[in-house]
């Protein structure tokens, strides 16, 4: 038995997994590592954390597995985040910088009122925002203590992964694609935005086709197995990989930490659209695919605030059946825009808000509108993705770990009054991954060959929506409110001068 392994390696976690010929997952394990929040709107990693969960996930897939052989190893990973290592000591040289983080907003407004963006927007399909790699990096050369050396070594978690696996410095286009340093139309990185950033090219990976041998893997740093790493993807594009998403106009949307909505457009995209994002899917051999996507920051990370920040759950398993017990939220619109708000708006300023309150409140009302969040979110990024590509929706194909809510995969499709289909593995990240690593391996003859084994756990049909504009509206007043919020510093001192 022949068998591929991924590492997913999350915004809060790392899942390994051990994924047969058949497609079908057989092992897996994972492990959460800390998150760092240093001050308000900062979020940070320590990448020896992502790496020792890499490790113990990696080890516990290998002790487990039965006689099979490991044909090669597939990473999936969170974007744009921005990890700095020393080459010759392979040590950290600062905290990683998470893509949540919103420490270059200033820069961000300084930028665009130089006149820098249109030029992003043309090279890169993205927005100029801090959630990209490129002020961050920017940021931890002017102001973090990082020195542009010779021993510098720049790359996403990826990179790191794969550095400290096979000591190979390198990426591929759909990573790449996410830091605002590369050229998506040439396939390099651009001269003209290193400039502006001031990142030096010495202290960049590497750029390789998604599937391919990147390296061999050091056994001392792999469970000891000396295999091939041949499949790399940011995790949004894997996921779209893994939900055999193949043909242009085909969507899906993934229910993480963030949500994200990619739509394949195929070998060519259009121009850049105003709220959305174009950006590599993956490369297999000289050919590209592009896709549009819709980058919602925050979707699971608000059932997780109901759990660590409120603790009116114990789990997030109860989310769902929480949510379920009531009909509608009573009113109540939760806004999740704790680090600011991603398509269609991306406001960086944006606070995260609840509106609605009153006594009768419960918290189950809460947990519903956290859960009609998700849905309202998803439905603003899909309207701008379908109007700015001229495809329409036919369905929509979810995964992810919120993705288990069927609360929500019905009160998805209700409110875009088209079928969600989930299929039977929801983690479609790491099934992405390990079909780019095994495509390259010859496990699989092709994507689709690699994909045969797609199978739907459930449909979810459109029904008539109670209350529907009604709703929506209440939404939309809620998202203008939390994007013009008061600064309650501002308030204090009109207090004092009143005094």
């Amino acid at each position: 038995m022949t068998v591929v392994l991924a590492i997913d390696a999350g915004t809060t976690g790392v899942r390994t997994v051990a994924v047969g010929a058949d497609g079908a997952p057989r092992d897996y394990a994972y492990r959460e590592f800390p998150q760092h929040f240093p001050r308000s709107g900062w979020v940070e990693h320590d990448p020896d954390d992502i790496w020792a969960a890499v490790q113990a996930t990696l080890t516990d897939v290998v002790a487990a597995l039965d006689g099979e052989t490991v044909a090669g190893i597939g990473i999936t990973d969170q974007r744009e985040t921005v990890v700095v290592w020393d080459r010759s000591t392979g040590r950290p040289r600062h905290r990683a910088i998470v893509w949540q983080d919103r420490r270059t907003a200033s820069r961000c407004d300084d930028l665009r009122a130089e006149g820098v963006e249109p030029l992003i927007r043309e090279r890169t399909g993205l927005v100029l925002d801090p959630y990209f790699s490129a002020t961050k990096l920017e940021w931890l050369l002017r102001e973090g203590g990082v020195a542009a050396d010779a021993d510098l070594a720049f790359g996403t978690v990826d990179s790191w992964l794969l550095w400290n696996l096979a000591g190979v410095h390198a990426t591929e286009p759909s990573n790449a694609s996410r830091t605002m340093l590369f050229d998506i139309d040439r396939g390099v990185w651009s001269d003209e935005l290193l400039d502006i950033f001031g990142v030096p090219r010495s202290c960049l990976p590497d750029v390789r086709p998604s599937s391919g041998r990147f390296g061999v893997t050091d056994p001392d740093q792999a469970a000891g197995l000396r295999v091939p790493v041949s499949g790399i993807a940011g995790d949004q594009q894997a996921a779209l990989f893994g939900q055999a998403c193949f043909s242009p106009g085909m969507t899906k949307n993934t229910y993480g930490t963030g949500s994200f909505v990619l739509v394949n457009l195929g070998d060519s995209h259009p121009p850049p659209v105003d709220g959305l994002l174009t950006t590599v899917a993956w490369q297999l051999g000289e050919t590209t695919t592009y896709a549009m996507e819709g980058s919602i920051f925050v979707t699971g990370a608000a059932v997780q605030w109901l759990r660590d920040g409120l603790g009116i759950i114990d789990a997030s398993s109860e989310a769902g059946p929480l949510a379920a017990s009531v009909p509608d939220p009573d009113g109540v619109v939760f806004v999740p825009a704790f680090t600011g708000l991603g398509s269609p708006y991306f406001d960086p300023y944006a606070r995260g808000a609840v509106f609605g309150l009153t006594r009768g409140t419960t918290r189950a009302h809460l947990t519903r509108a956290v859960v009609e969040a998700m849905a309202w979110q998803t439905a603003d990024v899909i309207d701008a993705i379908t109007a700015a590509a001229g495809i329409p929706l036919t369905e929509l194909r979810v995964d992810g770990g919120a993705s288990a809510m069927d609360v929500l995969c019905q009160f998805q499709a209700d409110v875009l009054g088209v079928t969600v289909r989930r299929p039977v593995a929801t983690e479609t990240t790491a099934l992405g991954a390990a079909s780019l690593a095994g495509i390259a391996e010859g496990v699989w003859a092709s994507p689709a060959d690699a994909a045969s084994a797609w199978r739907e756990d459930a449909a979810f049909l459109p029904a008539p929506l109670p209350r529907a504009d009604e709703r929506r509206a209440d939404w939309r007043r809620g998202v203008d409110r939390a994007r013009n919020w008061v600064d309650p510093d501002l308030i204090a001192r009109a207090i004092d001068r009143m005094r």
